[in-house]
């Protein structure tokens, strides 16, 4: 049987193209890089050696919960530089995290509304103001449906060897 074997681009719908353009390349540091000659708006963005970020402007409804995780190489600066814009959201899924397995992430809204969870990797020193804020909470997100489906494990983790 065939398998997919990893993730190549994740595209989000935007509602101004510029203006999320700029904070994914000034805010989150990605790389633009050569898009198609698509008849409608769009950018691509290098995220590593072999994923991309798509934009595409189209006046479509957003996810609330839906969203792209990215692993940012300094989440204390990403975390500072987040709420000082203002756009760390804890509607959806509460508020900034520390994972059992050590990374901290946090939630946050593009320009266009796009739900984007930034994480940091296990083992990264994380600021111990971040742990005071008013926009942490330890422990896991709990949602109050106590509907256990799925494969779950204490084990769990954002990043496999």
């Amino acid at each position: 049987m065939a398998k997919a074997i990893g993730i190549n681009h994740v595209a989000l719908v935007v509602k101004n193209l510029e203006e999320t353009s700029k904070f994914y390349e000034e805010e989150l540091g990605l790389e633009v890089i050569p898009a198609f000659l698509f008849d409608y708006p769009t950018a691509f963005f290098k995220i590593n050696a072999t994923q991309q970020l798509h934009l595409t402007e189209w006046e479509d409804e957003h996810s609330f919960r839906g969203h792209v995780c990215m692993q940012v190489d300094d989440i204390n600066k990403i975390f500072w530089r987040m709420k000082e814009l203002g756009v760390i959201d804890t509607s959806p899924w509460g508020k900034v995290r520390q994972l059992p397995d050590g990374p901290i992430q946090m939630f946050v809204r593009d320009p266009s509304g796009n739900l984007v969870e930034l994480s940091s990797p296990p083992g990264f020193a994380i600021d111990p103001k971040i742990f005071e804020d008013e926009l942490f909470q330890a422990g896991i997100y709990v949602s109050g449906r106590n509907d256990f489906r799925g494969y779950k494990s204490k084990d769990a983790t954002l990043y496999h060897k």
